[in-house]
């Protein structure tokens, strides 16, 4: 992936992980804006609890691949091509509280711990970082992999564990208590996305071979494949429930699949279009669901964010505001109708839509 593999340039004492205020970033309210007037969603009657119906969140100096709501939907945390991780407020004045430094390339993929008192990352680095939200300090530095690794996931239930995907063609599977990697699961091709499955029994992993991998985290063997891209699969997000997978690919399709025990063989329910990939920048646009289940949100290369309703595959939003491609989004767990979208542009936006 081109872009992405571009890192910022030098700092002082880079390898020296830190958390602090920057003096340079800014919480940009935008309130009663419109498409022609460049804000990400129109002008409508509130409802958030957002300072404002749309807010810019700038001060990264490099692209931004990741951003993540916490559990609790009251914190951001936003990765980027700087190789910082920022922790944003998400109500109230937006305040960047925190900037955490330590990776030695662009900040790739981010999750939070269940508790919300860690954040994972990944790097072109080649490692993965485990981070005290509170302190900024990096608790555990996950060396191992063999090249750039694009994406990382958390298990939702049972012990702590996390999976990622690298261009080394290998699947990690890391215990955050312990520095060495707890297994590897080899393919052929780079990985670009992965996934945990219901309490961590099933891994699903995807990259530039197109086909999405389900694994058995016991056996250590692969399931079942979910074929249907014919382009690199980017992004993978299983529903609440854990009942459906959402993927993203270059193909400029995001599609749904049913991932339930006994389901049928054909496991693809829906395709959906609108949101479009980039063949020259190749970033890794990533797409995921509310917390019902009800709806998809994806990033696109045309400086968009696309919001779908799942059953109808109608496109109920595409959000205008950036000036570069949408890498990353995700709806608040919080409140559902609060979104955020990172972007090439260096900024964040955090918005609202309608209820319902």
């Amino acid at each position: 992936m081109s872009d992405k593999r571009k890192d910022g340039p030098e700092s002082v004492d880079d390898d020296l992980p830190s958390k602090r205020s920057r003096p340079s970033s800014t919480s940009v309210a935008v309130v009663n804006t419109s498409i022609s007037s460049g804000a990400l969603i129109q002008s409508v009657e509130r409802s958030s609890n957002l300072q404002a119906p749309i807010i810019q969140l700038s001060g990264h100096t490099g692209e931004v691949y990741a951003c993540k709501f916490d559990g609790t939907g009251q914190i951001l945390a936003s990765g980027s091509q700087d190789r910082t991780i920022a922790l944003w407020n998400v109500y109230g004045n937006n305040e960047n509280f925190g900037v955490i430094r330590g990776h030695k390339g662009a900040v790739l993929d981010l999750a939070f711990s269940r508790d919300s008192r860690a954040i994972f990352s990944c790097s072109t680095d080649q490692t993965l970082g485990v981070w005290d939200v509170e302190s900024g300090i990096r608790v555990r530095k996950h060396v191992g992999h063999d090249d750039i690794v694009n994406s990382i996931d958390h298990v939702r239930r049972g012990p702590e564990l996390i999976v990622s995907g690298s261009d080394d063609g290998t699947v990690g599977l890391w215990d955050p208590r312990v520095k060495a990697a707890v297994d590897y699961m080899e393919t052929d091709f780079p990985i670009l996305a992965v996934a945990f499955g219901e309490a961590g029994s099933q891994i699903f992993s995807a990259g530039i071979d197109q086909e999405i991998k389900v694994w058995d985290v016991r056996q250590r063997n692969v399931l079942y494949t979910l074929p249907g891209h014919y382009e690199a699969v980017t992004s993978l997000n299983i529903s609440d429930d854990t009942q459906f997978l959402v993927s993203h690919s270059m193909d400029n399709t995001v599609r749904t699949w049913d991932i339930r025990p006994f389901a049928p063989e054909s496991r693809l329910l829906r395709t959906y279009e609108g949101a479009i990939a980039s063949p020259m920048e190749q970033n890794l646009l990533r797409a995921s669901f509310n917390p019902d289940g009800s709806k998809i949100i994806a990033g696109s290369a045309d400086r968009t964010v696309v919001i779908w309703d799942v059953s109808s595959r109608k496109i109920l939003y595409k959000l205008p505001g950036h000036t570069g491609s949408v890498n990353d989004v995700q709806f608040s767990p919080f409140e559902t109708n609060v979104i955020v979208s990172a972007s090439t542009d260096r900024t964040l936006m955090l918005g609202e839509i309608e209820k319902n």
